[in-house]
């Protein structure tokens, strides 16, 4: 499965609603450290069934920076049935980011 691009039109239907874990990147075309960790993010929603990635490009989405109160970035937030179940900030390596999914 590819990444979605997430926006505040398709945020509810892609990942409030989904059925399954929606792991969220929210990131920035600036952010030297957000490049690094895109493509480990990429290769991630090629290879997984059971979750869906999206990414949130946060200069383009405000209201959703804001609303998840994104103050670093990059930014990952796990969602499982509507709700947030986990946060983290920064890199992390691919090993790393299926635990932080997976936990």
């Amino acid at each position: 499965m590819s990444v979605i691009n997430l926006t505040t039109e398709n945020f509810e239907e892609e990942v409030l609603n989904a059925k399954k874990p929606v792991l969220v990147d929210f990131w920035a075309t600036w952010c030297g450290p957000c490049q690094t960790m895109g493509p480990v993010v990429d290769e991630l929603a090629q290879e997984l069934t059971d979750v869906k990635v999206g990414k949130v490009n946060v200069d383009e989405q405000m209201d959703l920076a804001q609303q998840f109160k994104v103050v670093s970035i990059p930014m990952l937030i796990l969602i499982k049935n509507g709700e947030v179940t986990a946060k983290d900030i920064g890199v992390k390596s691919k090993d790393e980011l299926l635990a932080f999914m997976h936990q």
